[in-house]
């Protein structure tokens, strides 16, 4: 019996993990002997950040609840090491199972490795290179321990080959977020909100911003929101505002006419904005994969990515601060003038189904 610990700690993490449990409980159903003990660490505290997500996603409740909470990134990384800990050692497991970048992705693989458990990283090897970004040292630290790498992009291939990594330790398996995408894209929900928009469907744009180095400097923040609205003065622009962008908003304290402040989506709610919208504009990592596969116009305000695939085949665009360029492609979006767009290889909803057919044969 393989006895798996699968841990999941941010919004992101929850539909990258709900293929897995899912496809681990079908070959459960096939009489497989795996078995697996899901492990939230609460780094998302906001019910519709994280709680809604076991739901929609037909996720069995967490075995273990860490709740670790808010914090800086010190507190969250000692208390999550902390937590697990104790959750490893009241519950041996043979191989942890992390995924993307979260602080919750580094912690809980350092601790697994210190009490000798083979760890697995799902969504391993995607590099920003920017060292600036927490997600990117909590990807090279995990990276860096890691006993079995799944991977997204021949992109990450490359990354993990260049660090030295031996090819038998690497699995191309495509990715596994797209899977979540595909199961629930005929089960997407139209927002409370949505009728009530001064807007026809494809005449929005969506807008997410959380990164510190976006939205933490008010007047940064400000010079952003300011931008925007004026260059899709056409367009109602719809912004899910997370936690952390809410109080700055506040305290710029401008009303742009065009500018729908809404409340975090669940997941099937915010699919149906992204997938109804004309564009969307995001320094969201996840968000440029999701709007590649529907083929929606994605301008990311960063200056660099971790998933260079969803600029070179996809529908992703950097603009970083570049305002010239923020402007030149909302007018590429105003105009219906958006570039080809290709799905990347394997980006086909069975990566899960892959993953455990390797899980299955791992000399663990």
């Amino acid at each position: 019996m393989i006895q798996l610990t699968i841990v999941a700690g941010a919004r992101p993490n929850f539909m990258k993990i709900a293929p897995l449990i899912h496809q681990i409980q079908k070959k459960q159903q096939e009489g497989k002997a795996i078995s697996f003990r899901l492990v939230h660490t609460g780094q998302h505290y906001d019910k519709n950040l994280s709680d809604t997500f076991f739901e929609e996603l037909n996720i069995p409740k967490p075995d273990a609840n860490l709740m670790v909470g808010g914090g800086t990134q010190a507190e969250q990384t000692a208390g999550i090491m902390i937590g697990f800990e104790k959750e490893l050692a009241d519950h041996p497991s043979d191989l942890v199972i992390v995924v993307g970048d979260v602080t919750s992705t580094m912690a809980c693989s350092i601790v697994a490795k210190k009490a000798n458990v083979k760890v697995a990283h799902i969504e391993a090897g995607i590099r920003s290179f920017d060292l600036t970004m927490p997600e990117e040292i909590n990807r090279m630290v995990t990276d860096s321990i890691t006993d079995y790498f799944f991977t997204t992009s021949s992109y990450a291939n490359e990354n993990l080959k260049k660090a030295g990594i031996e090819d038998d330790r690497i699995f191309f398996v495509g990715n596994i977020m797209i899977d979540s995408l595909v199961k629930n894209l005929e089960r997407i929900e139209k927002p409370s909100f949505f009728d009530a928009l001064d807007s026809s469907e494809k005449k929005y744009l969506v807008l997410t911003m959380h990164r510190p180095a976006n939205v933490d400097n008010k007047e940064n923040l400000e010079r952003y929101l300011d931008n925007i609205t004026t260059f899709a003065k056409d367009f109602t622009i719809v912004f899910p505002i997370h936690p952390r962008t809410k109080p700055i908003v506040e305290a710029i304290g401008k009303n742009y006419p065009n500018l729908e402040i809404v409340e975090p989506q669940p997941y099937l709610k915010f699919i149906y904005l992204l997938k109804n919208a004309a564009g969307v504009i995001t320094d969201s990592g996840g968000i440029t994969e999701e709007a590649t596969y529907l083929h929606i116009p994605c301008i990311t305000l960063r200056e660099n990515t971790e998933r260079p695939e969803t600029c070179v085949l996809g529908s992703n665009v950097l603009v970083g601060n570049d305002f010239n360029a923020l402007e030149e492609n909302i007018m590429k979006i105003a105009h219906n003038n958006w570039k080809n767009v290709q799905i990347p290889e394997l980006w086909d909803g069975n990566t899960a189904n892959r993953i455990v057919e390797i899980l299955l044969d791992l000399p663990l």
